[in-house]
């Protein structure tokens, strides 16, 4: 959720002290504000490297520092102690040790302005730090200190302090800045430990932004790693991403209906080999599902008929996802014998697999069976009904981060919840982090007229008591924050309602009339048939056929076929494909998404089509689209860094040379190159 951004920094009385010598110097609100004039030159200096630093800065901030700052210049004396290099980093250390961040920045100032930067283990403790502060004003002078030390200082900075701030960055939820650290990580083929690159990425997909970034770093890291492993590095385990980080972004991406960045990040964990989980499968189909993929769906039903009976309810949402699609396909036999088989199964166990067939893995192809080269996806049965990945085991710090979350949105969470976390870190032995919630608590009002020792005690007896009781049923005890949350799902399935079923099927009705038409879902799906074939000629033919029948394309028919002319590199093809949907957009009988208007422009800048790509990001800019300029200028420089570098306008040889330098110069300028 987006924090908003935190009060102003207060200006200072003015203080004046009077020294033994005689040279003078200006008040200290003077000062300030000279100080803050430094901080622009601090931030400008490094935007020739980044230049990116502009379109996430907090002007407002830096320029409100300086409003309320007196501007007379009193003339008091200097000594010159006050002036020396020992001095002024003593007074820097001071300032770091009490931990008085404005004093910090103002020391900093001073000394850089007279000797350079400081050592490179105070700027650590400076980064550091502001990483406490969870003011985005301070956050985002880290940012800028970071970005002038990889300037000029580029060994300077290690990878645990860039890992702190994009943590503080993404909890503050500044994901352009915190995005911008990771990457900066990635540069260097250096990742994150994976339980802090889960958190940040945990606090980046609160929002749609922060997915679009999220999914995009995947994707890169994807790329890296697959690189690497192609080299036979020795960094590829470094960089492997695993089954948790796909999964908080498929989640991600289903939440805020990004079809196509869920369906590559989808084949992508494929094509990097990561296995699919119980949580896994579920998201997978609610993609396939936004995608109008029945076919892809039904790929997995086995494996998940065969889950045991506890586990059952766990796939509601597949089952969901397959009956859907049967609807929009129109196809009602098909409906009426899975809902026949869900009712059956609450009767009768699912057939089981002998244990030994449920410890090996399977390929699930993403699409039909009849496609021998394409992407398949790796599960394991034992995966999909082990009891660790279906409940919540520990993650009490990511639990505390979403009861500050929720807190900070003005919608805290009720006594029982706190409570329960409480509970799970006495029972963890984990004190400080229980003082500190208890703290937290009273606050809020709660456990007021009670001790600490008496909370403690209270806790620790549930803890053995729940400990005796789990001893004598299971060898593995669950958290009692698991318990709480347990009990309240079961509390939820015992309120009387409407069942999801039923939802589905009213919903369905009442969107009857806003429904694609079933013809429609069944040309997509042999358009993309005949798309992931390499059968191009086909799709085509099946395009042009739905547009003799009168049948609108969708989105997704342009999506399958653009993706099959880019995985040939037929991007000439796309420019006619991008007329049909500018066509289709003007007549009112299509809506595209953000991210296909992503896919589109990275393919014309592969493409060199740069009319294109700025005509593209004009239909962005026109609704208000986030655009990730660090992708497209990373794209460019990969491809063209120097087309037309040294190139003027009076040097090109034809009309169509000069107007194709105009469009590379227009794109340059958008994403702050040179």
């Amino acid at each position: 959720m987006t924090l908003r951004l935190s009060k102003e920094i207060l200006a200072r009385n003015c203080v004046i002290k009077r020294c033994s010598l005689g040279f003078y110097l200006s008040s200290v609100t003077q000062r300030a504000t000279l100080i803050s004039n430094q901080d622009t030159e601090l931030v400008v200096s490094g935007r020739s490297i980044y230049s990116s630093v502009s379109s996430i800065s907090y002007e407002q901030h830096r320029n409100s520092s300086t409003q309320n700052f007196c501007t007379a210049v009193h003339p008091e004396k200097l000594c010159w102690e006050g002036s020396s290099r020992a001095a002024m980093l003593r007074r820097l250390e001071v300032a770091l040790k009490e931990h008085q961040v404005n004093e910090v920045w103002e020391s900093f100032i001073d000394f850089k302005r007279l000797h350079g930067f400081p050592e490179g283990f105070l700027i650590h403790k400076l980064i550091t730090e502001m990483c406490y502060s969870s003011d985005p004003y301070w956050l985002q002078k880290a940012c800028d200190l970071v970005l002038v030390n990889l300037r000029e200082r580029s060994d300077l900075l290690q990878s645990d302090i860039l890992t702190k701030l994009s943590l503080s960055l993404a909890r503050s939820q500044m994901p352009k800045p915190a995005m911008m650290m990771l990457r900066l990580m990635l540069e260097k083929r250096n990742l994150p430990p994976m339980n802090v690159l889960y958190l940040v990425v945990l606090h980046l997909v609160n929002t749609e932004i922060g997915t679009h970034l999220a999914s995009n770093f995947l994707i890169q890291i994807c790329d890296h790693f697959q690189s690497l492993r192609a080299k036979k590095s020795d960094h590829t385990k470094l960089l492997q991403p695993d089954t948790m980080i796909f999964n908080l972004v498929l989640d991600a991406c289903v939440r805020f209906k990004l079809a196509l960045k869920g369906q590559q990040i989808m084949e992508l964990m494929s094509a990097t080999g990561v296995a699919a989980d119980a949580h896994s499968i579920v998201i997978i189909a609610l993609v396939h599902e936004l995608n109008g993929q029945r076919e892809e769906i039904k790929n997995y039903k086995c494996y998940i008929d065969q889950v045991s009976a506890p586990f059952v309810q766990h796939y509601r949402q597949f089952y969901d996802s397959l009956l859907s699609l049967h609807f929009k396909f129109d196809d009602v036999v098909a409906a009426s014998e899975l809902i026949l088989q869900i009712c059956d199964d609450r009767k009768s166990l699912p057939i089981q697999r002998d244990k030994k067939n449920s410890q090996r893995s399977y390929l699930v192809p993403i699409g039909s069976h009849n496609l021998k080269s394409w992407l398949n996806v790796q599960i394991v049965p034992e995966l999909l009904q082990r009891d660790s990945v279906l409940k919540l085991e520990g993650w009490l710090e990511t639990a505390h981060d979403i009861l500050d979350d929720m807190e900070a949105a003005e919608n805290p969470m009720g006594y029982s919840t706190f409570m329960s976390l409480l509970t799970a870190y006495y029972k963890g032995k984990l004190v400080p982090e229980a003082k500190a919630l208890l703290k937290q608590m009273r606050k809020a009002g709660l456990l007021v007229s009670l001790s600490d020792e008496m909370v403690a005690s209270t806790c620790l007896s549930v803890v053995d008591t729940s400990a005796c009781r789990t001893s004598a049923s299971s060898s593995t005890s669950k958290s009692d924050l698991a318990n709480a949350l347990v009990q309240e799902w079961r509390d939820e399935e015992e309120t009387p309602r409407v069942s999801d079923l039923v939802n589905a099927l009213v919903q369905e009705t009442r969107d009857e009339k806003e429904e694609i038409s079933s013809r429609v879902y069944q040309f997509n799906s042999s358009i993309n048939f005949f798309c992931k074939a390499k059968m191009i000629d086909d799709a085509l033919k099946t395009y042009k056929r739905m547009q003799e029948l009168k049948i609108y394309p969708t989105e997704l028919t342009f999506t399958y076929m653009i993706k099959a002319y880019s995985s040939l590199g037929m991007f000439r093809n796309i420019t006619f494909l991008w007329g049909d949907m500018k066509r289709n957009m003007e007549n009112g009988n299509m809506v595209v998404r953000r991210d296909l208007y992503e896919y589109l422009l990275l393919d014309f800048l592969r493409g060199g089509y740069f009319e294109r790509v700025m005509e593209v990001i004009s239909y962005m800019k026109k609704r208000g689209m986030f655009a990730d300029k660090w992708m497209y200028r990373s794209e460019f420089e990969k491809l063209h860094k120097n087309l037309y570098r040294n190139l003027k306008a009076s040097e090109a040889r034809t009309d169509a040379q000069r107007k194709r330098l105009e469009f590379v110069q227009a794109f340059r300028k958008y994403v702050d190159i040179d």
